[in-house]
């Protein structure tokens, strides 16, 4: 209170502070506890102490700020910004969900977490473990563009082993989030003449974040088994991909479609960029690996997140490839930020090495996958042939309504009665998109609100019919 006082000009500078005595009895507070405050101030130089006349501001802390009138300062933006501006990215076609989604009770929506869930003691820990002398001399220092070693060792000896996948650790770039990998894919490998390929339906953001760097785009066809290798395909110069749980359909790509995607890629010179999304998460049998893992000759650019396991804010991610690949890739990075944090990637490195993923993972798999057979339950038994629950796992369900649905619609209704879902028109790419469809998530919604909230849906839909 006293130091955003201070900083904001309340109490000018020499001006002269309460006594500990007369603080103390406002406040009620001991008297002692003023002092100590008092005397932390002094130490931190917001305050000066003068023998037998108390505690002053210091002049000094306020020194080298700018001193000018607010409204003068701010001024008018007389810019004519939709002149100077060379790119718009906020007129793309974009995923919006409600900022205060946790305020509803029933958030069928993909990409959080449940709070419930989220391993406080172990991630306190290790963020005590972080702020050790030792660890702070490591990582406040500017790393220019390496990433922690801690970090590079265990993204090499434990989760890329995971997905069958092996690299060294020169082919391991820490990113921030997923998104930011493929937009430095995206960066070195295309440009106006290069063709982009992405499924459609399929995740917006990577198809807006293509169209900065290219406008020769080819939606690519998703079928039961995932990405379909067919003539398009052949025709572009870099293919993107979710074979784990297609996003948004959820389907899993199995081992014989994935082997024919690496021969046409091969066949026709493709490159790859495989995004392993929620491939941890899988409740049936044993998890395909990824395709980075049957990747013969390089031509796969392998893209994993620990923000889908550990929370979206954390926002942490890695890239593999070739050596050539990540080494220019390091330095894109370095021009866009030199690195990522590194008291984040010193904090994430204890989490991995401690085992507190590897068990936040498994509760995780166990508490999503009762989520997954009960909302499937439930909306085989409302909308029979009506949903298509993901083969082996992931965190959402791909519901395909009547053709007169307007999915839309449906979210107007469903929010006044505290409810959230994701409309698939949204994923689907060009003008004639369909808006029978829509995506029930499962990983943030409590699962003893499941039912009640699927009886809800299930009423403002036969209430549209």
């Amino acid at each position: 209170m006293l130091v955003n006082a201070i900083l904001e000009g309340h109490l000018a500078p020499g001006s002269a502070l309460p006594s500990s005595r007369k603080l103390a009895r406002q406040l009620k507070v001991a008297r002692n506890t003023v002092i100590y405050a008092y005397q932390h101030l002094v130490d931190e130089g917001f305050l000066i102490s003068r023998e037998r006349s108390g505690f002053f501001v210091s002049p000094e802390i306020l020194r080298g700020r700018v001193r000018q009138a607010p409204e003068r300062s701010q001024g008018k933006d007389r810019i004519r910004w939709d002149e100077k501006l060379a790119l718009t990215p906020d007129d793309m076609r974009q995923n919006l969900k409600p900022l205060d989604w946790y305020q509803y009770p029933y958030p069928f929506i993909c990409g959080q977490y449940d709070q419930q869930l989220f391993p406080i003691a172990d991630w306190r820990e290790c963020c005590r473990e972080a702020a050790a002398i030792s660890a702070i001399h490591c990582w406040a220092r500017d790393q220019v563009d390496r990433d922690h070693p801690d970090l590079v060792d265990q993204i090499h000896h434990k989760l890329l082993p995971r997905r069958g996948v092996w690299a060294d650790p020169d082919q391991i770039l820490v990113t921030v989030g997923a998104q930011q990998g493929l937009y430095i894919a995206a960066q070195l490998l295309l440009n106006s003449e290069r063709r982009m390929g992405f499924e459609s339906p399929g995740y917006v953001d990577a198809e807006n974040t293509f169209r900065i760097f290219t406008g020769n785009l080819s939606a690519l066809q998703v079928d039961l088994r995932g990405l379909v290798p067919d003539e398009n395909f052949a025709a572009c110069d870099l293919v993107y991909t979710t074979p784990s749980h297609q996003y948004p359909t959820t389907v899993t790509m199995p081992r014989n479609r994935r082997q024919e995607v690496l021969e046409a890629a091969s066949k026709h010179d493709v490159l790859i960029l495989e995004d392993d999304y929620e491939s941890e998460f899988n409740y049936v049998g044993e998890p395909t690996p990824a395709l980075k893992s049957m990747d013969e000759d390089g031509r796969v650019i392998y893209i994993g997140s620990l923000s889908k396991t550990l929370a979206p804010g954390i926002r942490l991610g890695f890239m593999v490839g070739s050596r050539e690949f990540i080494h220019q890739a390091r330095a894109l990075r370095r021009l866009m930020m030199r690195h990522p944090p590194s008291n984040n990637q010193f904090v994430i490195a204890e989490f991995l090495k401690r085992g507190y993923h590897d068990a936040l993972v498994n509760r995780l798999s166990q508490t999503l996958r009762r989520r997954w057979q009960l909302l499937g339950d439930l909306l085989e038994h409302h909308l029979p042939g009506g949903s298509r629950r993901s083969t082996f796992g992931g965190s959402a369900i791909w519901v395909k309504g009547k053709p007169s649905l307007d999915a839309d619609r449906l979210l107007r209704l469903a929010m006044a009665e505290g409810i959230l879902f994701e409309p698939g028109t949204v994923f689907f790419h060009g003008d004639n998109r369909p808006a029978r469809y829509f995506r029930l998530g499962f990983s943030s919604i409590p699962t003893d609100h499941i039912e009640p909230g699927i009886e809800k849906l299930i009423s403002l839909l036969s209430g549209m019919r």
